[in-house]
């Protein structure tokens, strides 16, 4: 069969067709199924429609849009806003035009009317009808209230007429919401309007701040009666808001007082009152519900501490009025007995450990200034020891803190860590936050540690000796062993200690490092110990964490103590920078010699980073730079020797290049040649290695990068060339290519010599063919093209097979 199109197109266009013969088969069997499903359907059942109370058809029934009780209760409380309105209409506008009796009849009518309709109403079984007309019978008590006044009693106090109204008003509507059970406002309002009368009494009397806070506590112990026995379970959920807004007010009113107190006799009555805010919490606590008894416990708790405390304040003083509150929470803390029910004992340690950590944030002023106070040192290096550490840590200002803050901060480490050995006993709950607990204890010893010298005034000396022991004491916590278990107490889980303590370990590190900055000798003894200590502390400690970070930080300090070296020795930093060389090259040695320890990439990854600090420093000065780069690029072979290390060797050949290409510039060469070639020998022997292990890899993959590295920018440079020795080495490289590229049928080699050769070919043979052109005739370049044209076009065919063949003989390359 002959067929006009190659057999490859034909295969294209047979496969086309059939795919598009599968799709069209697959929309018909789609459809065919759809319309089988539709003929085998029932038909829909025939409408009937509604033929009446005689017919057999029933007609729907039409939705509800309201229930009758909501429609009730819907009318009813329009019913009540209107009667409410209404009376404040008359109020207002008709009240003027009565007379004195007149008013009074109008009001005492209509209270009573109101009032007494919901006793018939209830009879009747109207109870929403009964609490919609009670409800403006009570408001209109409040204005038969105020119109007594106004009317009656003129000259009356304002403020001792409304207390004595609320009381009236409160015990009157507690009496008809009691008579009349069934109604739900009345006992609600009496204890809202019980809550003024106390309080009204206090601001008529024009007594002080404490009345003011003794009226609180009274209301807050009526409302606390009420939530505990009172009847109804309407009103307790209000008695108990009111309990908990004037008791939170009457704790905080005797607690200000307290604590403003000058003198123990002035808190004692302050303290009176907290002792009976704390027993009428207690008593609360011990009556609720065991969930809810946490909360009022806590309060009864705060209480007690702040009337004890309050008390011993003054004869302390003020710099130790914050300790003389902790000593207080730990006695609370020790006085609570398993005995107590669980949510009151709960609630006690609860307030004790808020007062405790109230102390702890008192106290964290001076550790953080003794912490990161070093960081001024920054700006004045090796300018002499300070006589004393506060003027290391603030220099020309005084220390604003006294020396009770690490005494406060041992004391609650204490019950910390108290707790957590509490918490080993078998019977006992803690043991979930046992870890914490210890945690927490560390913490603070830490802290106190770190204050106590700027504290107590502490010399230079002194206190960089003390940040180095305290390093050194938290790095030997990080690195012990957790203590074994036993049947009756678990083990202790030694990683979060382990954690807590090596964090300890490296901010101290970090702020004796800064405290050193001050004199040359203090800094190379520093950081020499510091390297000793994490170095010894990556070799013995155990678990994942601690080896790699110790060992990572032993290799910065072991950088900074060469650093400060190379300074002392008053070196140009490029000569610095060869030192500090030193010290990647020993973590990568070292790092070989404990391949398989978790210490061994941290200690890589730090060294790493130095050799960048190194070419860092060695920036400035070409050569300098490039013996630098030479150094880390055999720093990294060395690595690479290393099976499991193998692809540092690229990182290799980088650096031997980029120091190469520095020792050029640095020389003045302008040949690019001489910067391409060690970048395009080295890529091509990994090429041929890699299509020696591989020889299904693509020539572009493995010889592409590296003859591209080269060709590329010589042919730009010959390009611009004027002498004839580049093109012509340029164009004798690119013919060999070309060759070559044909001869193994290596598709990279082939193009790229190729495209080579024919560019130099072009540049060199452009100015004689422009001499031929302009000697040509004018009409002959045009006549040319035209003939080129025309046999084009007569052999098309034949020169798109030839096309054809050359592109699939091209795609056959490797």
């Amino acid at each position: 069969m002959e067929n006009a199109l190659p057999p490859t197109e034909e295969l294209v266009v047979l496969d086309r067709e059939l795919g598009l013969l599968e799709a069209r088969r697959a929309q018909l069997l789609a459809r065919r199924a759809w319309l089988l499903t539709a003929v085998r359907q029932p038909p829909p059942a025939p409408f009937t429609p509604y033929t009446g109370a005689f017919g057999a058809g029933q007609a729907p029934r039409a939705p509800q849009d309201a229930s009758p009780r909501g429609a009730q209760n819907v009318l009813l409380a329009l019913g009540g806003v209107l009667l409410t309105v209404a009376a404040i209409a008359f109020t207002l506008v008709s009240w003027g035009h009565l007379g004195i009796g007149g008013r009074s009849a109008v009001l005492g009518a209509v209270t009573a009317l109101a009032l007494a309709a919901p006793v018939l109403l209830l009879r009747r079984g109207l109870v929403s009808t009964a609490e919609s007309v009670a409800a403006p019978g009570l408001a209109l008590t409040v204005l038969d209230a105020y119109a007594l006044h106004r009317v009656a009693l003129p000259g009356t106090d304002p403020l001792a007429y409304a207390a004595i109204g609320s009381a009236v008003l409160a015990v009157l509507w507690a009496a008809y919401g009691l008579g009349l059970g069934r109604l739900r406002i009345p006992l609600p309002a009496a204890l809202i309007t019980a809550q003024f009368p106390f309080v009204l009494w206090a601001l008529a009397a024009g007594s002080g701040p404490l009345t003011f806070t003794c009226a609180l506590a009274a209301t807050a112990a009526l409302d606390v009666a009420v939530a505990l026995w009172g009847a109804g379970r309407a009103v307790r959920p209000f008695a108990y808001a009111g309990a908990w807004l004037t008791g939170a007010g009457a704790l905080l009113g005797a607690g200000v007082l307290s604590m403003a107190a000058g003198s123990p006799a002035d808190a004692l009555r302050p303290g009176v009152l907290l002792v009976a805010v704390a027993a009428l919490a207690l008593a609360a606590a011990r009556r609720v519900p065991a969930p809810h008894a946490v909360a009022p416990s806590a309060a009864a708790g705060l209480a007690a501490l702040a009337a004890v405390g309050g008390v011993a304040r003054p004869a302390a003083g003020d710099a130790w009025a914050v300790p003389v509150y902790v000593l207080c929470a730990v006695v609370l803390a020790a006085v609570v007995r398993a005995s107590l029910p669980r949510p009151v004992a709960a609630g006690l340690a609860g307030a004790s450990g808020a007062v405790l950590a109230a102390g702890v944030l008192w106290a964290l002023p001076p550790v953080a200034a003794g912490l990161l106070g070093p960081a001024a040192q920054t700006e004045r290096v090796w300018s002499g020891a300070p006589a004393g550490v506060r003027e290391a840590l603030f220099s020309g200002l005084s220390w604003p803190w006294t020396a009770a803050a690490p005494l406060v901060l041992l004391t609650v480490a204490a019950v910390s860590a108290a707790a957590a050995a509490a918490a080993r006993r078998p019977a006992s709950p803690g043991h979930t936050w046992r870890a914490p607990a210890a945690c927490a204890a560390l913490v603070l010893v830490w802290a106190a540690t770190h204050a106590i010298p700027a504290a107590l005034g502490f010399g230079y000396p002194a206190a960089v000796t003390l940040h180095l022991f305290l390093t050194a004491a938290s790095l030997v916590l990080a690195v012990r062993p957790g203590p074994a278990g036993t049947a009756t107490a678990p083990r202790v889980p030694h990683a979060p200690l382990a954690s807590t303590a090596l964090a300890c370990a490296l901010a101290s590190a970090l702020s004796v490092s800064l405290l050193s900055l001050a004199a040359q000798a203090a800094t190379l003894t520093v950081l020499g110990v510091l390297t000793a200590l994490f170095g010894a502390a990556a070799v013995f400690a155990g678990g994942p964490v601690t080896p790699p970070v110790c060992a990572a930080a032993a290799v910065v300090y072991a950088t900074g103590l060469t650093g400060a070296a190379t300074a002392a020795l008053t070196l140009a930093p490029h000569q610095a920078a060869w030192a500090v060389l030193a010290v990647p090259a020993a973590a990568a040695a070292l790092a070989a010699r404990v391949r398989g320890h978790a210490a061994a990439l941290p200690l890589e990854i730090a060294g790493a980073a130095a050799a960048l600090l190194a070419i860092g420093l060695a920036a400035g000065h070409a050569p300098a730079l490039a013996l630098v780069l030479a150094l880390c690029g055999v720093i990294a072979a060395g690595t690479a020797v290393r099976a499991d290390r193998r692809p540092v060797g690229y990182a290799a050949v980088v650096f031997f290049v980029l120091a190469v290409w520095v020792r050029l510039g640095a020389s003045d060469v302008v040949t690019p040649e001489a910067y391409t070639l060690p970048v395009t020998v080295p890529a091509l022997a990994v090429g041929v290695l890699r299509r020696r292990r591989d020889a299904e890899a693509s020539s572009w993959t493995a010889y592409g990068p590296g003859l591209a590295a080269t060709l590329l920018p010589s042919l730009i440079a010959a390009w611009g060339d004027q002498h004839w020795l580049r093109p012509l080495l340029l164009g004798a490289t690119a013919l060999a290519l070309t060759l070559t590229g044909a001869r193994h049928r290596l598709q990279a080699l082939l193009v790229l010599g190729a495209a080579v050769l024919a560019l130099v070919a072009l540049h060199e043979l452009a100015p004689y063919v422009a001499q031929v052109v302009g000697a040509l005739p004018r009409w002959l370049p045009p006549a040319l093209a035209g003939l080129l044209l025309l046999a084009v076009g007569a052999t098309y065919e034949q020169r798109l097979r030839d096309a054809r063949r050359l592109r699939d003989t091209l795609g056959r390359m490797r």
